[in-house]
């Protein structure tokens, strides 16, 4: 008697950790509404400069170095911890970051002048450069394609609702620079009890420490598509910090408006168009995608030039809407030609090293602008020379793309190395019917 009762309390122990888990589905969405979390409260404060910069009388340099030291905190922990969770696993990191995340919108509540707002948006950008490689790796652990798919659209996704959504609290309820944080707050709360009960989707392996020196690790089958993906990740993510730095100044210049919505409408429409663009897209080929992106980036930014010097507010939004399918089509595209080529305890580490090349791209063109708005003291040329280098870096990335690749046997099977085998056999019969 004793013998069975021993084996079916072993069982009895591993079954009921496992019903409290959450299904694959449900943790995937989680992991994608982490993600647009974290780039929602990165841009939330994007439309309240304006409302900071009166209360604290700091000039439009101030802005900017807000806006680029966040970029440069994201880069710091990408190079140091990008890599842990391919070691201890996914939960552990995220638990982490998103305890810290939390932390973070207390210190923007109480925040009282800019020494504060740098220390807040510091600490942000440390706990969003932690968890953008985990949360990245997870979605792929669960499901490959859409893996693919979400880590392309799940971080324009957050700066877009981040960047509107916080205009419209600020604009229409009480307590403006403190509302929106307060709701990012209870927002991550939600998602660390969530997470805590999720499946780990990777196996520790040994080596963390090891993998807090900072390094790119790009294995072999990633260097090459990466070196191409590089020139289109810098210029999207350089017109990322041209729109999210001087973007509610150049609005406010071209329509005369000092409406704080409209302050955020540039951020969002570029990243909403971009995000409408990966999905309207996702049959296209990754070459296809990085052709339409860069492209679309040189029109883009182009027509928001001419924008700015005739003062027309409709020719300011087409351009943003236009820069943003750029956005949206190269992203996708530079995400589809690296990321699946990684093994999956690889893939933590080629993410960040993405991450690292886009937040690198998107924190030093908006500290440059910033001293370039002091040396010039004028917006419009300020603004000027920094579109002319995003379009110089969006001709280099067209460029690159148009250059004759290596032969391929095929051009369909790079469709189907995003397919799981059951899907490829289902799209298979369904063809045969």
């Amino acid at each position: 008697m004793t013998a069975p009762l021993l084996r079916a309390r072993p069982a009895g122990a591993h079954a009921a950790p496992h019903r409290r888990r959450l299904p694959g589905t449900v943790a995937f969405y989680l992991l994608a509404s982490v993600i647009v979390a974290f780039l929602a409260g990165s841009s939330a404060p994007t439309p309240l400069y304006a409302v900071y910069a009166s209360r604290w009388g700091f000039s439009p340099i101030t802005t900017t170095i807000v806006f680029g030291v966040y970029a440069l905190a994201v880069l710091t922990a990408l190079l140091i911890v990008g890599r842990l969770s391919d070691h201890i696993g996914r939960r552990p990191v995220l638990l982490a970051a998103l305890a810290v995340q939390a932390a973070t919108m207390v210190v923007f509540v109480t925040a009282d002048g800019v020494t504060q707002l740098l220390v807040a948006r510091i600490i942000q950008g440390l706990s969003t450069g932690a968890a953008a490689g985990a949360i990245g790796a997870g979605m792929l652990d669960l499901n490959k394609t859409r893996g693919t798919i979400a880590n392309a659209v799940a971080p324009i996704t957050g700066s877009a609702t981040g960047a509107l959504g916080s205009g419209l609290l600020v604009q229409y309820l009480p307590q403006p620079t403190r509302l929106v944080y307060l709701v990012l707050l209870g927002v991550f709360v939600l998602q660390a009890i969530g997470v805590a009960l999720m499946p780990e989707t990777s196996s520790p392996r040994p080596g963390a420490l090891a993998s807090l020196r900072p390094q790119f690790a790009i294995p072999a089958p990633v260097r090459r598509p990466l070196i191409v993906a590089v020139p289109a990740l810098v210029a999207i993510w350089a017109v990322a910090s041209l729109y999210g730095s001087v973007g509610p100044a150049l609005i406010k210049l071209v329509s005369g408006s000092g409406s704080i919505v409209l302050g955020g409408l540039p951020l969002f429409v570029v990243a909403g168009s971009g995000a409408l663009t990966v999905l309207a897209l996702q049959r296209q080929t990754a070459r296809q995608l990085m052709l339409i992106g860069a492209g679309a980036l040189l029109a883009g930014i182009g027509l928001t030039l001419v924008a700015v010097d005739v003062r027309s507010t409709a020719a300011f939004i087409v351009g943003a809407v236009i820069a943003g399918i750029g956005f949206g089509g190269a992203f996708q595209g530079a995400i589809r030609s690296v990321v699946p080529l990684a093994a999956p305890h690889q893939r933590a580490g080629v993410l960040s090293v993405v991450y690292v090349v886009s937040y690198l791209a998107l924190g030093l063109p908006a500290v440059i602008a910033g001293v370039l708005l002091v040396h010039e003291g004028d917006l419009v040329t300020t603004t000027v020379q920094f579109g002319v280098a995003v379009m110089v870096l969006a001709a280099l990335a067209l460029i690159g793309v148009l250059r004759p690749a290596r032969p391929a046997v095929d051009p369909r099977p790079e469709r189907d190395e995003y397919l799981e085998p059951e899907q490829a056999r289902e799209l298979c019969q369904t063809a045969k019917s």
